[in-house]
């Protein structure tokens, strides 16, 4: 038996090397697979990787996960076939031909013509094969390069769609609403992978908006706390949280009402109230994952304490679940009848804002999903959208059709203002 070198003259690396020029030289993944085909069959489907990148750490654990999966069956008995393959479908190709082509939009896509556009993102499907195979023969996994598959390949396309045509038979398909990331530019949903690509922080308006509450005796408004103005002419509803403690409380100089959760009561600024629109001008926040719920904002012009402010009432949140208010904007007042009304859910807290979240069920999940259990729109039917797929308001939205929608923001702040 060969002697093996011990202490500080041993190495992983080499050993390893000397295993891998082994396997190479009797070619052992390839006489397995040989002495084994006449055995069972064990199928082992393997995701593949976008072919437009280079492998990471991220790949590396999970193949090697997947080998001791087919190993381990090959042991067992079983016949199992590994061939590797490519996703070249979606963004992360047509990015880098994007990146390439100085492409910005859809319409630059159709004017190059759809046809030439396809051959560019396939003939960049094959730039990291050889990366590939060097990484993935290193850490030691058995799987065929040579006999690879990519999802372009027009015999794999159509196994998916015959496997579809099975699933949509048997009644296991069926169509569904879902709230998702989009993006305008490549007019497409994207997931979470894709949403993550171009990470950044940006800089929103973060505003104070008051909805008049109908027939209050005290006139009083239901304050919420946006960072999204552009989604307030879609405003079907206001969401509170049943279980925190909500106070009405008038302003001093001016005698306006608000509701606010009691918590957030310092939040609210003292200023010139008017019976509804706007409450507070426009600040600006900075956008970072990492804080609470995504949002920091800067704390200006904060109350000198609740003595700015006299206590008329105090309840908890689930006494306004029903409540209805004044829509700032009548786009959607065909549903009056069920919105524009108090609902209530747990994903509302009082760690920023006014503990009043406003809800536009086109564009937020919650808000979809809130405002389908109070009955406010249907599951699963066709949803009012006022922004098309260019990121603009439609028609519908009559004081700012055309406009892009962060475009809008200002424009909808002071529209607000004017209206007090």
């Amino acid at each position: 038996m060969e002697d093996v070198c011990e202490g500080k003259d041993f190495s992983f690396p080499k050993e390893e090397e000397k295993i891998l020029h082994l396997w190479e030289s009797i070619q052992a993944f390839k006489t397995q697979l040989e002495r084994t085909a006449h055995l069972p069959e064990y199928v082992f489907y393997d995701g593949p990787p976008f072919a437009t990148g280079l492998p990471h750490y991220g790949h590396i654990l999970a193949g090697t996960i997947k080998d001791v999966v087919t190993r381990y069956q090959s042991m067992n008995g079983h016949h199992v076939t590994r061939r590797f393959g490519w996703d070249c479908h979606g963004l992360p190709v047509e990015h880098e031909i994007d990146k390439k082509l100085g492409i910005k939009s859809r319409d630059d896509v159709l004017a190059m013509g759809i046809d030439r556009y396809n051959e560019e993102c396939r003939s960049i499907v094959t730039t990291y094969v050889k990366e590939w195979e060097e990484v993935v023969n290193r850490t030691g996994r058995w799987i065929d390069f040579r006999n690879d598959y990519k999802t372009m390949d027009p015999q794999f396309m159509e196994v998916i769609w015959w496997v579809f045509a099975q699933l949509y038979d048997k009644g296991l398909v069926y169509r569904g609403f879902k709230v998702m990331p989009y993006s305008t530019g490549c007019k497409t949903p994207l997931s979470n992978f894709e949403t993550g690509l171009n990470y950044k922080n940006v800089s929103d308006p973060a505003i104070m908006v008051s909805f008049p509450i109908v027939g209050d005796p005290d006139n009083a408004a239901l304050v919420a706390w946006t960072t999204t103005p552009w989604t307030l002419p879609s405003n079907l509803a206001l969401c509170v949280n049943s279980d925190l403690q909500y106070v009405k409380v008038r302003e001093k100089v001016t005698g306006a009402v608000f509701i606010v959760a009691e918590s957030r009561l310092s939040e609210l600024p003292i200023k010139k109230a008017k019976e509804d629109g706007l409450v507070v001008s426009m600040k600006k926040l900075s956008v970072s994952s990492s804080e609470n719920k995504g949002v920091i904002i800067d704390k200006v012009q904060k109350t000198k304490g609740i003595d700015s402010y006299e206590l008329l009432q105090k309840f908890s949140g689930s006494s306004l679940v029903g409540i209805k208010y004044k829509p700032i904007f009548d786009y959607f007042s065909e549903f009056a009848e069920s919105a524009f009304c108090v609902v209530a859910d747990n994903y509302v807290t009082d760690d920023s804002g006014t503990g009043v979240v406003h809800c536009a069920p086109a564009f937020g999940e919650d808000d979809y999903r809130v405002c389908v259990a109070a009955g406010i729109i249907k599951k699963d039917e066709d949803l009012v959208v006022a922004v098309d797929s260019d990121g603009r308001f439609t028609k519908k939205i009559l004081d700012f059709s055309g406009r892009y929608v962060k475009d809008a923001d200002k424009d909808i702040i002071n529209f607000l203002k004017v209206g007090l």
